[in-house]
Protein backbone atom coordinates (compact mmCIF):
# COMPACT_ATOMS: atom_id res chain seq x y z
CA UNK A 1 0.00 0.00 0.00
CA UNK A 2 1.30 3.54 -1.06
CA UNK A 3 2.33 5.69 2.08
CA UNK A 4 -0.10 7.88 0.72
CA UNK A 5 -2.77 5.74 1.43
CA UNK A 6 -1.91 3.91 4.60
CA UNK A 7 -1.78 7.63 5.92
CA UNK A 8 -5.49 8.17 5.10
CA UNK A 9 -6.33 4.87 6.81
CA UNK A 10 -4.58 5.93 9.84
CA UNK A 11 -6.48 9.26 9.64
CA UNK A 12 -10.03 6.89 8.89
CA UNK A 13 -8.84 5.48 12.02
CA UNK A 14 -8.28 8.14 13.94
CA UNK A 15 -11.76 9.94 13.16
CA UNK A 16 -13.49 7.05 14.08
CA UNK A 17 -15.42 7.11 17.44
CA UNK A 18 -14.47 4.95 20.41
CA UNK A 19 -13.91 4.86 24.23
CA UNK A 20 -11.26 4.67 26.71
CA UNK A 21 -10.18 1.19 27.70
CA UNK A 22 -8.68 -0.72 30.69
CA UNK A 23 -6.95 -3.31 31.59
CA UNK A 24 -10.65 -4.38 33.56
CA UNK A 25 -12.36 -4.58 30.30
CA UNK A 26 -12.67 -8.22 30.04
CA UNK A 27 -12.87 -8.49 34.32
CA UNK A 28 -16.47 -6.55 35.31
CA UNK A 29 -15.97 -8.45 38.64
CA UNK A 30 -12.89 -6.53 39.28
CA UNK A 31 -14.01 -3.35 40.53
CA UNK A 32 -12.20 -0.24 38.59
CA UNK A 33 -9.76 1.27 41.71
CA UNK A 34 -10.71 5.13 42.15
CA UNK A 35 -7.88 6.43 42.39
CA UNK A 36 -5.62 9.69 40.66
CA UNK A 37 -4.13 8.10 37.81
CA UNK A 38 -0.59 8.89 36.13
CA UNK A 39 -0.68 10.33 32.83
CA UNK A 40 1.51 8.48 30.63
CA UNK A 41 2.13 8.28 26.61
CA UNK A 42 3.33 5.34 24.54
CA UNK A 43 4.36 5.92 20.67
CA UNK A 44 2.29 3.62 18.23
CA UNK A 45 5.02 4.16 15.46
CA UNK A 46 4.18 2.62 12.46
CA UNK A 47 7.21 2.53 9.50
CA UNK A 48 5.63 4.38 6.57
CA UNK A 49 8.55 2.49 4.60
CA UNK A 50 7.44 -1.30 5.70
CA UNK A 51 4.01 -0.55 6.74
CA UNK A 52 5.43 -2.56 9.96
CA UNK A 53 4.69 -1.16 13.71
CA UNK A 54 7.46 -0.94 15.94
CA UNK A 55 7.67 -2.68 19.25
CA UNK A 56 10.03 -3.38 22.49
CA UNK A 57 10.78 -6.11 24.58
CA UNK A 58 11.51 -4.86 28.11
CA UNK A 59 14.89 -5.76 29.62
CA UNK A 60 14.68 -8.57 31.84
CA UNK A 61 16.42 -6.25 35.02
CA UNK A 62 13.20 -4.27 35.01
CA UNK A 63 11.35 -4.37 38.77
CA UNK A 64 8.02 -3.81 36.42
CA UNK A 65 6.90 -5.47 33.76
CA UNK A 66 10.16 -7.56 32.96
CA UNK A 67 10.53 -8.91 29.74
CA UNK A 68 7.34 -8.14 28.48
CA UNK A 69 6.22 -7.00 24.97
CA UNK A 70 5.48 -3.14 25.12
CA UNK A 71 5.56 0.15 22.73
CA UNK A 72 8.36 2.82 23.34
CA UNK A 73 6.42 5.22 25.97
CA UNK A 74 6.52 5.80 29.73
CA UNK A 75 5.50 8.35 32.54
CA UNK A 76 4.92 11.87 31.44
CA UNK A 77 7.10 14.19 33.04
CA UNK A 78 6.30 18.17 34.13
CA UNK A 79 9.00 18.94 31.01
CA UNK A 80 7.20 17.42 28.48
CA UNK A 81 3.72 19.47 28.12
CA UNK A 82 2.31 16.77 25.77
CA UNK A 83 1.03 13.70 25.82
CA UNK A 84 2.74 13.68 22.38
CA UNK A 85 5.77 15.13 23.21
CA UNK A 86 6.30 12.71 25.92
CA UNK A 87 5.70 9.81 23.71
CA UNK A 88 8.41 11.41 21.26
CA UNK A 89 10.72 11.80 24.35
CA UNK A 90 10.45 8.37 25.33
CA UNK A 91 10.84 6.89 22.12
CA UNK A 92 14.00 8.70 21.25
CA UNK A 93 15.20 7.20 24.90
CA UNK A 94 14.15 4.12 24.75
CA UNK A 95 14.96 2.94 20.82
CA UNK A 96 16.95 6.11 19.80
CA UNK A 97 13.85 7.45 17.36
CA UNK A 98 14.84 10.71 16.24
CA UNK A 99 11.45 12.35 16.86
CA UNK A 100 11.70 15.06 13.86
CA UNK A 101 11.04 11.50 11.02
CA UNK A 102 7.57 11.13 13.35
CA UNK A 103 4.64 12.24 11.78
CA UNK A 104 2.43 12.35 14.85
CA UNK A 105 -0.91 11.45 13.60
CA UNK A 106 -3.07 11.91 16.85
CA UNK A 107 -4.15 10.20 19.57
CA UNK A 108 -6.10 7.08 20.54
CA UNK A 109 -8.15 7.32 24.01
CA UNK A 110 -6.59 6.71 26.69
CA UNK A 111 -6.06 3.15 28.53
CA UNK A 112 -5.74 2.65 32.09
CA UNK A 113 -3.62 0.23 33.80
CA UNK A 114 -3.91 -1.74 36.98
CA UNK A 115 -1.04 -0.16 37.97
CA UNK A 116 -2.65 3.29 38.21
CA UNK A 117 -1.33 4.68 34.59
CA UNK A 118 -3.84 6.67 32.36
CA UNK A 119 -1.81 5.66 29.10
CA UNK A 120 -2.53 7.35 25.80
CA UNK A 121 -1.35 5.55 22.41
CA UNK A 122 0.18 8.52 20.21
CA UNK A 123 -0.05 7.01 16.49
CA UNK A 124 2.68 8.33 14.26
CA UNK A 125 4.09 7.50 10.92
CA UNK A 126 7.99 7.19 10.90
CA UNK A 127 9.04 8.63 7.64
CA UNK A 128 12.53 7.94 7.86
CA UNK A 129 14.78 5.27 7.77
CA UNK A 130 17.08 5.06 11.27
CA UNK A 131 18.66 1.99 12.72
CA UNK A 132 16.98 1.52 16.27
CA UNK A 133 19.79 1.65 19.35
CA UNK A 134 17.85 -0.56 22.34
CA UNK A 135 18.22 1.26 26.11
CA UNK A 136 20.14 -0.93 27.37
CA UNK A 137 18.75 -0.43 31.39
CA UNK A 138 15.29 -0.88 29.96
CA UNK A 139 14.72 -2.12 26.79
CA UNK A 140 16.88 -5.61 25.63
CA UNK A 141 14.94 -5.49 21.94
CA UNK A 142 13.51 -3.60 19.56
CA UNK A 143 11.50 -5.72 16.55
CA UNK A 144 8.88 -5.02 13.67
CA UNK A 145 5.34 -6.42 13.63
CA UNK A 146 3.55 -6.34 10.02
CA UNK A 147 0.81 -4.00 10.74
CA UNK A 148 -1.72 -6.51 8.44
CA UNK A 149 -0.79 -8.82 11.55
CA UNK A 150 -2.33 -6.19 14.18
CA UNK A 151 -5.24 -5.08 11.79
CA UNK A 152 -6.90 -8.00 11.80
CA UNK A 153 -9.38 -8.43 14.92
CA UNK A 154 -9.23 -12.16 14.63
CA UNK A 155 -5.72 -12.72 15.09
CA UNK A 156 -6.35 -11.46 18.98
CA UNK A 157 -6.77 -13.95 21.90
CA UNK A 158 -8.47 -13.72 24.76
CA UNK A 159 -6.39 -15.81 27.12
CA UNK A 160 -6.59 -15.57 31.00
CA UNK A 161 -4.46 -16.40 34.64
CA UNK A 162 -4.61 -16.26 37.84
CA UNK A 163 -3.88 -12.80 39.87
CA UNK A 164 -4.46 -11.73 42.88
CA UNK A 165 -6.26 -15.08 44.08
CA UNK A 166 -8.98 -14.98 40.74
CA UNK A 167 -8.59 -15.55 37.12
CA UNK A 168 -7.72 -12.91 35.03
CA UNK A 169 -8.67 -12.23 31.64
CA UNK A 170 -6.74 -10.37 28.93
CA UNK A 171 -6.14 -10.21 25.60
CA UNK A 172 -2.94 -11.40 23.54
CA UNK A 173 -1.94 -11.17 19.70
CA UNK A 174 1.12 -13.65 19.40
CA UNK A 175 3.31 -13.15 16.87
CA UNK A 176 6.30 -15.54 16.06
CA UNK A 177 8.48 -15.94 19.03
CA UNK A 178 6.75 -12.75 20.95
CA UNK A 179 3.96 -12.64 23.22
CA UNK A 180 2.13 -9.60 23.12
CA UNK A 181 -0.64 -9.41 25.59
CA UNK A 182 -1.59 -7.19 28.42
CA UNK A 183 -2.22 -3.24 28.02
CA UNK A 184 -0.34 -3.51 24.93
CA UNK A 185 -2.60 -5.87 23.26
CA UNK A 186 -5.56 -4.16 24.36
CA UNK A 187 -4.15 -1.05 22.82
CA UNK A 188 -3.86 -2.80 19.33
CA UNK A 189 -7.00 -4.23 18.97
CA UNK A 190 -8.45 -1.14 19.98
CA UNK A 191 -6.62 0.03 16.57
CA UNK A 192 -7.39 -2.78 14.78
CA UNK A 193 -11.21 -2.24 15.59
CA UNK A 194 -10.76 1.16 14.06
CA UNK A 195 -8.65 -0.15 11.08
CA UNK A 196 -10.78 -3.30 10.03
Amino acid sequence: MPVPDLEKRLQDALARSGSASSDFDLNKDVPVPSCKLTPAAVLVGIRAETQTLILTKRSARLKHHPGQIAFPGGKQDPDDGTVEAAALREAREEIGLPSDIVKVMGTLPPHQTVTGYQVTPVLGLVTGSYDPIPEAGEVSEVFEVPLAHLNDPAMFRVEGRRWQGRKRFYYTVPYGPYYVWGATARILRALAERMS
